[in-house]
């Protein structure tokens, strides 16, 4: 006979079989206020800067692959050629971003963090490592692998692909 966990999920073994419509519509609104928690701390730094989390997530993405071309970046980023061309040229003007010729093809932008950039990525990561930090010592140390595995099981596949390549194949 199957059992029953706390949230009344049935679990056979390790199994999850089912949830219901109400589980699933409480972790779609946790995930909501999740992320307006998660993007807060950052907010208010780039607030300073009058940037946006589209510029947040293009200094996450140009500092995790230094030398990022601009097409891989809109790649990862899912966003139009106009507007990512608009919040690189806020962070190249402001000095938070070089880009470069490619050596091998001229057309290619390859891009890289400035000090300033690089300072301003630390402030916005630190901010959200620490959230996290304190969320997954709240939440006991088999909360990080789980959380990891339901996160990467709702990304597209090409999406989780960009995301494996950018990992050091820790798990």
């Amino acid at each position: 006979m199957a059992d029953r966990s706390p949230a009344g999920v049935v679990i056979s073994g390790e199994s999850l079989l089912f949830l219901t419509d109400e589980q699933l519509r409480r972790g779609i609104e946790a995930m909501f206020f999740a992320y307006r928690g998660f993007t807060a701390d950052p907010d208010r730094i780039l607030q300073d800067y009058s940037y946006g989390r589209a510029h947040h997530r293009a200094i996450h993405f140009i500092n995790r692959s230094p030398g990022t071309t601009v097409n891989n970046l809109l790649s990862i980023l899912g966003v139009t050629k106009q507007s990512l061309n608009r919040v690189l040229r806020a962070l190249v003007d402001d000095g938070l971003v070089e880009s470069r010729v490619g050596t091998r093809d001229k057309r290619e932008r390859h891009l890289f963090l400035t000090e300033t950039g690089q300072t301003l990525e630390r402030a916005l990561s630190e901010a959200q490592r620490n959230r996290m930090r304190a969320a997954f010592r709240a939440a006991g140390p088999d909360a990080v692998s789980g959380f990891r595995t339901v996160l990467e099981q709702m990304m597209d596949p090409d999406m989780r692909k960009h995301y494996q390549d950018g990992t050091d194949g820790a798990k």
